[in-house]
């Protein structure tokens, strides 16, 4: 059994937890020399009534998650994480992640940042890292603070 982690996966929606699970995941991605995937689930279930009236939202999430990962990906080559994959999908983040993970992925650790909900959101739907830690095949991370530098 090894030790070392391989493929991390970590999920990304331009939330501030996000980020701070970005940044941890780019310190394990190097000390583990792994390969770093970013996904963005395209929640569909939030805009697909909007949709029916206006076309270009989809678009717009589209190409908002596009750039995103793109930023993410930049961002951790100029950390020396060189081996980074990317993938936008479609529909409720708490069956994707877990889901392209062992799938296509292949991940051994998932990295997701601690969903701001509130508990009465939480009592009735849970949080998406929960839902994750419950489905996942592989380890959880779910980061709570951001990195304090030391």
């Amino acid at each position: 059994m090894s030790l070392k982690y391989q493929n991390i996966l970590v999920a990304v929606d331009g939330s501030k937890e996000a980020e701070w699970a970005f940044q941890k995941a780019i310190a394990i991605a190097k000390r583990n020399d792994a390969i770093l995937s970013l996904i963005h689930v395209i929640d569909t279930r939030s805009f697909a009534a909007i949709e029916s009236y206006d076309r270009t939202v989809g678009e717009r999430a589209i190409r908002y998650a596009e750039e995103l990962l793109q930023e993410y990906k930049s961002e951790a080559a100029g950390k020396g994480v060189t081996k980074v994959k990317t993938y936008v999908e479609y529909g409720s983040p708490k069956v994707i992640i877990p889901r392209e993970a062992n799938k296509n992925i292949k991940a051994d650790l998932i990295i997701c940042g601690a969903t701001g909900l509130n508990a009465v959101e939480r009592f009735l739907i849970g949080s998406v890292s929960e839902h994750i830690t419950r489905a996942a095949h592989c380890d959880v991370l779910v980061v709570r603070t951001e990195e304090k530098e030391e």
